[in-house]
C-alpha cells in the first residue's frame, strides 16, 4: 500500500547546492528541485556548516551523471 501512496503523491527531489566565490570559498547553501542558473552554485552531497567561509573540499562536489549520448557519437577513423 505504501508504494501506491508513493506513486500518487510523488514529491520533487531537492538537491543541495553551495554558492562559491571566485576563490572557491563557500558562501552559502541552497536546496532546490531545479538547478540554479548562476555559475557560482555547485551541487554538493550535503549542506555542511563547517564548510562556510572555507574552501569547499573536492569530495563534497557531486559529479554530473553521464548520459548515453557517447554511444551515438561517430568516432574519427
Amino acid at each position: 500500500m505504501a508504494s501506491l501512496w508513493t506513486l500518487l503523491f510523488r514529491r520533487p527531489r531537492h538537491l543541495t547546492y553551495a554558492r562559491l566565490d571566485h576563490d572557491g570559498t563557500c558562501l552559502g547553501f541552497k536546496q532546490s528541485s531545479l538547478a540554479p542558473t548562476s555559475d557560482a552554485w555547485v551541487q554538493v552531497s550535503e549542506a555542511n556548516l563547517a564548510w562556510l567561509g572555507r574552501t569547499l573540499p573536492a569530495s563534497a562536489r557531486v559529479c554530473n551523471r553521464a548520459t548515453r549520448h557517447w554511444q551515438q557519437r561517430t568516432l574519427p577513423a
